[in-house]
């Protein structure tokens, strides 16, 4: 049976590990430069984990389950009974609080922080984590009525992550830090399906066209040195282009849409798992 994250994310890769695991070779190392919700890491069973990410709210929060799990969970829960008071409008209100609190308030602990961005993951609007320009978060309230405590997936979060360490960082640099006996594991932004389609935003940043190639182009030279690199991605012809070129073997799979998609039409989406040739 998978092992749920504790958060709520859109794109997760819950969903698709039993495709996923068929490629996922052995190793010591497993590095992710897009940890996101750390499906992959809480459904694998590596030596150790690089789990990275360039959400330092994120990044923060997996130290925080890591290292302070009870003060965590006491401010997590302290934050969901306050928030379940009232109307709806009351609780909307208190989220847009929280929300404000983790944007704008610098003398919360990182222990708070983390609480506030759990908070917000579990009652935001489909799970989506999105910022603004300036780099604040701004999904809306999800008007949910009993949203989830994740007090037993944060637990299983902390006990496998005595074997990780965490860094906040670009791909470009986590990349960097491969060593021999790590596998590697991307989950991107997904190229748009079609080209007149926009790049989608990688936490306040645009994950465009350059960004992609110059991921592939890294993948490729570690596949090439003789790493095992494996990549998720839609099934587009922007992905086609970038892996299908001898570095990987393309293997296509159907995903059922994850929180944060949008609604109606189908309901399932057409991903490709590249598995780099030369292992």
């Amino acid at each position: 049976m998978a092992v749920k994250p504790p958060f709520k994310w859109a794109g997760s890769k819950l969903r698709v590990m039993p495709a996923l695991l068929k490629h996922l070779p052995e190793g010591k190392r497993l590095v992710e430069p897009f940890a996101g919700s750390c499906a992959v890491m809480m459904n694998t069973d590596y030596d150790a984990y690089l789990i990275a990410d360039a959400n330092h709210h994120l990044v923060n929060t997996y130290k925080m389950m890591a290292y302070h799990t009870d003060l965590l969970l006491a401010e997590l829960e302290a934050l969901f009974c306050a928030g379940s008071v009232g109307t709806e409008s009351q609780r909307g209100e208190f989220y847009y609080g929280i929300r404000a609190s983790l944007n704008n308030d610098g003398n919360l602990t990182h222990v708070e922080k983390a609480a506030r961005f759990m908070y917000l993951n579990r009652h935001g609007y489909n799970g989506m984590c999105r910022y603004n320009l300036g780099g604040q978060f701004n999904v809306p309230f999800g008007k949910y009525m009993f949203p989830y405590f994740p007090g037993d997936e944060v637990r299983a979060f902390a006990d496998k992550a005595k074997r990780a360490s965490f860094v906040c960082a670009d791909f470009t640099e986590t990349l960097e830090l491969v060593m021999p006996g790590d596998v590697v594991y991307c989950d991107p932004p997904y190229n748009p399906q079609s080209r007149s389609k926009s790049f989608t935003k990688y936490h306040s940043v645009d994950f465009d066209l350059s960004c992609q190639q110059r991921l592939a182009a890294m993948l490729a030279n570690l596949a090439e040195e003789g790493f095992p690199v494996v990549a998720s991605n839609s099934d587009s012809d922007l992905t086609n282009s970038q892996y299908g070129v001898g570095h990987f073997n393309l293997h296509k799979i159907t995903v059922a849409r994850s929180v944060g998609a949008a609604t109606g039409g189908n309901k399932s989406a057409a991903e490709i798992i590249a598995v780099s040739a030369y292992v």
